[in-house]
């Protein structure tokens, strides 16, 4: 932000006739103490003096920040550029010197770069103003908010809007009038922003005070009665004390060790060691010994108790007028219903985003399970399988988008090939012998992961999204989601359509529906039912593998992978209701919008949220066992 200006002021200098300054002269020679030796309290006059003489000022200051100013010894100041040196006040190239470069620290440079921010608010470069007001927006001051203020009027839009923000919350934090703060804070009510809600907590901030009578001159926030929860007794004491109206607490294990050491002649402090057994006679004893200093003033409980008596307290306002608290606690009230409004649509999108990913993952199972009726254990092998398609294309195509576009078809090709020779070699001799299907496909499942780490190791391979994927769309501080998500729910839609339009408008889905409901009647009616299972299977595999290439852009590709989405596919199978590719995309929004309320209620323990999750799918199977959407017809009673 700065460098662009310096090359802008050192090129208008010397197109500019060589001319010294008189006015930056003259501050520089009033102040070459404290240019050579700055101070962190004292250089923003100077500073300000410099910033104000024009275009050769700025250009100092610009290289004073940048450490390339230097003095030499008859105290002339010079701009240093590589092997040249200009005269800091006339423009002019000077003969090569070996001048003292002066090197302000960070609290100076802060000073210096403030200044030089403001100076570049009316820059005629956009892109300066444009920089100007992003680093008042982060570290604002005072002089900015004069700054903003005398400025010519914004020409550009965009910059007009973030100029405004910037002078209503600079007015919010600086202004003395109050007001001017009321009505920034109030025009700025219902925003959500971290910076405007960064402004109001100083305003809000409170602190304690204890006082005989309610403080005409503070600005009371509450009065606090002791021994409420908030404020215990202990509180209330530690306040006496802070405030030097109580001496620190004397605890009886002080005090008897105090009383012990000043026995003479059987008494201490004229009290009878006898009569010591009294708390009172050891308070008097005590005392006696604090007036005549053999022990260090403390507070007895009596003392304690009275100061407690004669004192109230107050939280107060670190803020000292009451409209400005009022305007912005309320400010505050609205921000955050409206944060809990849109934490409320955000944990929404989360969840939708999620139900995506489980819905894709389990559209295949869907196919494979729903439809057929086979525990298919090796559908997260499938998953793995084509997420180590996505990274081996990636390996050898360079371009992310084309790679993109080329691995999630062959994803498909690779896994559906795959399923059919798994139906070929094992499904189809095993048919309407769930338990055997079940540990055939885990021992299948078991076999890919070890070929999978055989082949491409046990490490982490990434899988790399193409540049329009990556980042994401914020709507503002609280509400966004990531583009991949994004792309993968535009992806389950799709495939929602194409699923849809195979069983509904292809023969393909008509054998299907038909095999499905009654085999033995479609086979009389010339539908080879062994075919159209292997070719259901191998759709389900296929849709798995694209599955996987669209997991694998967010999450890391191991051979462990499938195993991650394995039983969120089951469950999101059973729960929406076997068969039925609308029960699928019911279960996958309940489960993922279940599974993201549970993180957010608690988002410390996710393994206390999946065992959650988990026996919400039990309760829920022990009611409603057939699933949310369950299939009707022949094909239910299967």
């Amino acid at each position: 932000m700065i460098r662009p200006l310096t090359v802008f002021v050192l090129t208008l200098l010397l197109a500019m006739p060589a001319s010294a300054n008189p006015a930056l002269e003259a501050v520089i020679a009033d102040n070459l103490d404290q240019i050579e030796k700055p101070s962190r309290r004292t250089v923003e006059p100077v500073v300000a003096q410099i910033a104000a003489t024009g275009p050769e000022g700025l250009a100092l200051l610009s290289a004073w920040t940048n450490r390339s100013l230097g003095m030499t010894d008859d105290g002339r100041l010079l701009i240093v550029d590589g092997d040249g040196a200009t005269d800091a006040v006339t423009g002019k190239p000077v003969p090569a010197a070996d001048p003292k470069m002066l090197r302000p620290n960070s609290g100076v440079r802060g000073v210096i770069e403030s200044a030089l921010v403001a100076g570049e608010i009316s820059d005629p470069d956009p892109a300066r103003r444009a920089a100007a007001l992003a680093s008042i927006a982060r570290d604002g001051t005072a002089e900015h908010l004069a700054a903003l203020r005398a400025a010519a009027p914004e020409d550009d839009p965009a910059l007009a809007v973030q100029r405004n923000r910037a002078l209503s919350l600079l007015t919010i934090q600086f202004d003395g009038d109050p007001a001017a703060r009321v009505a920034a804070i109030e025009a700025m009510a219902g925003d959500v922003g971290l910076d405007f809600r960064a402004a109001l907590n100083p305003l809000l901030a409170t602190t304690r005070i204890a006082a005989p009578a309610e403080p005409t001159d503070a600005n009371i926030a509450r009065e606090l009665a002791v021994g409420d929860d908030g404020f215990p007794r202990e509180a209330a004491i530690a306040l006496l004390t802070s405030q030097g109206v109580l001496q620190p607490r004397l605890t009886p294990a002080d005090q008897r060790t105090a009383l012990a050491a000043n026995i003479e002649g059987g008494s201490v402090g004229g009290v009878a060691v006898a009569d010591l057994s009294d708390p009172a006679a050891r308070d008097r004893a005590y005392e006696a010994l604090e007036a005549s200093g053999a022990v260090p003033p403390a507070a007895t409980d009596a003392e304690a108790e009275a100061a407690l008596a004669a004192h109230r307290f107050f939280e107060v306002y670190a803020e000292a007028d009451s409209d400005v608290t009022d305007a912005a606690r309320a400010a505050q009230v609205g921000a955050q219903l409206r944060l809990a409004a849109m934490t409320g649509v955000d944990l929404g999108l989360d969840a939708l985003s999620l139900a995506s990913i489980y819905f894709l993952a389990a559209i295949g199972l869907a196919v494979t399970f729903g439809v057929m009726r086979v525990i298919n254990m090796a559908h997260g092998e499938f998953i793995m399988m084509g997420a180590y398609t996505g990274y081996t294309v990636q390996t050898l195509i360079a371009d992310r988008t084309l790679s993109l576009v080329v691995a999630l078809p062959l994803a498909f090709a690779v896994t559906a090939l795959a399923g059919v020779i798994l139906y070929r070699l094992v499904i189809r001799h095993l048919a309407h012998r769930p338990l055997e299907t079940l540990l055939a496909t885990f021992g299948v499942s078991i076999a890919l992961q070890q070929l999978a780490k055989n082949i491409f190791g046990t490490q982490a391979r990434p899988l790399t999204a193409p540049a329009w994927l990556e980042g994401a769309i914020t709507v503002n501080d609280v509400i966004g989601v990531s583009s991949i998500r994004v792309a993968i729910f535009v992806l389950a839609l799709l495939f929602l359509g194409l699923f849809l339009f195979i069983m509904k408008r292809t023969r393909l889905g008509l054998e299907v529906r038909a095999v499905t409901q009654n085999p033995g009647m479609a086979a009389s009616m010339g539908i080879n039912p062994d075919r159209i299972a292997m070719m259901t299977f191998g759709l389900g595999s296929g849709i798995a593998g694209i599955a996987g290439v669209a997991i694998g852009l967010f999450a890391q590709v191991t051979s462990e992978l499938g195993q991650q989405y394995i039983v969120q596919s089951f469950m999101t199978v059973v729960v929406g209701g076997v068969g039925n590719i609308w029960g699928t995309l019911a279960g996958a929004a309940l489960i993922g919008g279940l599974s993201k309320v549970i993180e957010f209620l608690n988002p410390a323990n996710t393994l206390a949220a999946q065992t959650f999750m988990i026996l919400f799918i039990i309760i829920f199977i022990q009611f409603r066992p057939r699933g949310i959407i369950p299939q009707r017809g022949r094909a239910a009673e299967a």
